[in-house]
């Protein structure tokens, strides 16, 4: 099977080349290609960024104003979705959410290092084929506290200047 491939274009910080996993979660991936067809995620930033976990985007802009969509399934196995086997390793991507299990829409994160108690609590869909040097690029920026409710953002902001879809 073909998987569909994008690309996450990051300023300053280069060029992030990932496969796509339909058959793991086929709802999520369907929704990411969307939003990166209506250009959702160009000029969003990595928002929380915590060396050796992950680093979490498509939610906010350079101004930490929010940009909201509509929500879909969660497809992980805490949540009755049992196809989605794929393991929380560097490089995977999967879909942030809230408590309520059915909250991820736009938001993603990126693994920088295993995170195996992720596995089947949250809706991996992707991973990065080529471009491994840009996550350790992103994780090792500084960061610190936006307000009193968010931690771990970059004192910089990390912008993604485009999501391409390259094949589907």
């Amino acid at each position: 099977m073909e998987h569909p491939v994008i690309k996450i274009n990051v300023k300053g910080f280069g060029t992030m080349t990932a496969e796509l996993y339909p058959e793991v979660a086929p709802l999520t991936v369907a929704n990411f290609l969307k939003l990166a067809r209506e250009n959702f995620f160009d000029g969003l930033i990595f928002h929380r960024v915590i060396s050796g976990f992950m680093l979490q985007g498509g939610g906010y802009d350079e101004q930490m104003e929010e940009r909201n969509t509509d929500a879909i399934k969660g497809e992980f196995a805490a949540n009755g979705f049992q196809q989605n086997k794929l393991k929380h390793t560097r490089g995977v991507l999967s879909m942030a959410r809230t408590s309520d299990p059915n909250s991820a829409s736009s938001q993603f994160f990126i693994m920088h290092a295993p995170a195996p108690y992720l596995d089947g609590q949250y809706a991996g869909f992707g991973k990065v084929i080529k471009g491994d040097e840009v996550i350790d690029k992103i994780a090792a920026v500084q960061t610190g506290n936006y307000g009193w409710y968010m931690q771990d953002v970059p004192v910089d902001p990390v912008v993604i200047e485009t999501v391409e879809i390259v094949s589907e």
